[in-house]
This record gives C-alpha cells, structure tokens and sequence, in this order.
C-alpha cells in the first residue's frame, strides 16, 4: 500500500514539474514573439517616419524638380507644340535653343555666341521690350532667327478673363509685325511661365482662347534652370541641363534678360554639351 501511494505521489510531483516547465516554455515562447512584433512594428514606423521626414525635409530646388518631371510628361490638348512627342525617323538628335523675355542688354552676346557657332536659335519677345529694342529684334532676324511671342506685357493675366490674355497676345504680335514686316505671321507663343496647369492654376481656357485666336504655344522639356533665380552659378546651370537631355529631340529653356549674366556665360558650354551628345541645332516655326 505504501509503495502504491508513494508511486501516486511521485506521478503528482511529475505531473507538477511537467506543468511547471510547460508554463514556463510557454512564456518564453510568447516573450520572445511580443519581443520580435514589437521590433518589426518599431522598424515599419520607424521607416515611415523617416520616409516623411526625407520629404519634409526636400529642398525647394527639390520640389521643382519634381515638378518640372512631371510637366515634360503631361499630355497638352490641341494648340499645343511638342517638338518632343514626335517620333523622329530620321536618326537625327536635334536641339532647339529658346531664349525667353528679350531683347535685353544680353541680346548682342547671345547673337555673337550663336555666330561663332553657326547656330540658330528661336527668341521669345516681349512686346514692350521689343518696343524700346527694335534694332535688336531686325538684328535677331537678319542673322537668321526665330522671334516669337511671350506677351506684350509678360504680366501673368490669368486671374483675369482670357480674352485679356489673348489681346496682351495679339499687342505683342502687332508690335513684332510692325518692327520685322507686315508678312510676319509665325502665330508661335511661349505662355509666361509655361502653360502647365498646378494645383491651383488651371491653364486650360486660356490655352482654349489662343488656340481659337490661332496661335500654337510650345513649352520645353529641358532647361538650364536660370528661371530659378538672378544669376544663377555656371555650374548649377550646366548640371540642370544634363538631368533633362535625354530625348532625341530637346527644347531648351533659356532667359535673355539683364538679370540673366550667368546664361551667356553658360552658354558657350551648353552647346558643346549638346554637340558632345550628337545634337544638331535647328529653330522652331
């Protein structure tokens, strides 16, 4: 009899131990998951707050670029002049040069870098500079240039009606007329500041009115960033010009304006960039 209750008591005591281990494995095991889920969720937010932060903290240069990315993709309705968006079959890579908000005191060294390489080149006028620089513009197209149309007053008209927009226009095309000749009729706009619509702007009636004014209006998907600020460094120029040189067929964004230095003094090396990449030069119509 004592041996059976001996036995019994050793079976409890095991039975006991048994308990006592399992429990203990199964703290372990359950620490050791809350530790590891723990540490994947610290991880998960931890990327997602450095994520945040990276964007945060992006420059205004940065945002830009984005920016810019993101209009040389966007689709233009009717009146718009892509160069880009055409296929080339020809096997030729071809380079536009395009100088916004002339004539200015800028002009005369622009024209003899453009001479000295036998380039041609396509210049979008503002009428009331036109107005007081008219040598500069018969200059212009003596040599052999394009001259558009940036707008009389270059005055961004677009809280206003478009039909505001479309007379500043048509000002500056009778001021061009009136200087190179009565059969100018290029009818070719460059819209200040480009005429891609943002968050809060919204282009399109306005693109609608020139287009039944009958005009067309080319932008750009390339450029040398001197629109960013006055005199920007040669440098930074020249390395905004390599992010976007990438198609066969570039228009390049430029500014003859007093403002503007550091764009004549980068000229000479852009268009040996562009040469050293097989481009060709040839002016918009």
């Amino acid at each position: 009899m004592n041996k059976y209750e001996d036995r019994i008591k050793k079976n409890r005591i095991i039975k006991k131990r048994n308990s006592i281990i399992i429990g203990i494995l199964f703290l372990c095991i359950f620490g050791w998951a809350f530790f590891i889920g723990t540490k994947v969720a610290y991880k998960k937010h931890a990327v997602v707050t450095t994520s945040n932060k990276v964007e945060h903290q992006k420059s205004a240069e940065e945002k830009q670029q984005d920016e810019l990315k993101q209009r040389f993709t966007t689709k233009q309705p009717a009146g718009a002049y892509m160069p880009w968006k055409t296929k080339r079959t020809d096997g030729k890579k071809v380079a536009y040069l395009t100088f916004d908000d002339g004539p200015s005191p800028n002009t005369l060294k622009i024209l003899s870098i453009l001479k000295q390489n036998n380039i041609k080149a396509t210049f979008f006028l503002i009428g009331q500079n036109a107005e007081r620089n008219k040598e500069l513009v018969k200059e212009e197209v003596k040599e052999g240039h394009v001259v558009g149309n940036h707008t009389y007053s270059h005055e961004l008209k677009y809280r206003e009606d478009p039909s505001v927009f479309v007379d500043d226009i048509n000002r500056c095309d009778t001021v061009i007329k009136s200087i190179v000749g009565k059969d100018y009729n290029l009818k070719l706009v460059r819209f200040p500041g480009g005429s891609f619509n943002t968050r809060h702007l919204n282009l399109n009636p306005f693109k609608d009115a020139v287009t039944k004014a009958g005009y067309h209006y080319v932008d750009w998907n390339d450029w040398i960033g001197d629109a960013m600020r006055n005199n920007v460094p040669v440098d930074v120029l020249l390395n905004e010009l390599r992010k976007y040189s990438n198609d066969d067929t570039v228009v390049v964004l430029m500014h003859d304006a007093a403002t503007k230095a550091t764009t004549v003094q980068a000229l000479p090396e852009v268009i040996q960039y562009l040469k050293s990449k097989g481009y060709t030069f040839e002016t918009l119509n």
